[in-house]
């Protein structure tokens, strides 16, 4: 039997699944840098809330306007998790929904990438973004 999800602030399991790389530990209030690997820059991040096993919130800077995440993850039988990602908030226009698609679509992959991980100790990031190199 599989356990339930448990949210990982260590930045050598979350590069498994998320970042490639980080400034530190997550913990509240602290700012860290985080890098992808699919962009070739950092990216600072600051840490809001942190509820152990169930929350983590921070926030991060895209388009000059900062963002909240909020990752809550909640039991749904003794072997499963439900992970809910939210982002908040952009306008709604052409350009919210078009920040929304491709959000949607990130977010998905990184559901998918931690699922990969931690019911089969697969990285499908990693090598995965290879091909973006030649187009920097």
């Amino acid at each position: 039997m599989k356990e339930q999800i448990k949210i990982s602030v260590n930045p050598e399991k979350m590069s498994n699944y998320f970042i490639s790389q980080s400034s530190g530990r997550m913990e509240e209030d602290k700012v860290l840098n985080w890098r992808f690997p699919e962009f070739d820059m950092e990216f600072p991040v600051r840490i809001g809330k942190i509820t152990i096993d169930e929350f983590i919130s921070f926030f991060w800077t895209i388009d000059n306007e900062e963002l909240l995440v909020e990752m809550t993850l909640a039991p749904a039988s003794a072997s499963s998790t439900v992970v809910t990602v939210t982002e908040k908030s952009r306008n709604n226009d052409e350009a919210g929904l078009t920040w929304l698609k491709q959000n949607t679509e990130g977010w998905a992959n990184f559901l998918a990438c931690l699922k990969a991980w931690l019911e089969h100790g697969i990285n499908l990031r990693k090598g995965a973004f290879d091909f973006m190199k030649s187009l920097r």
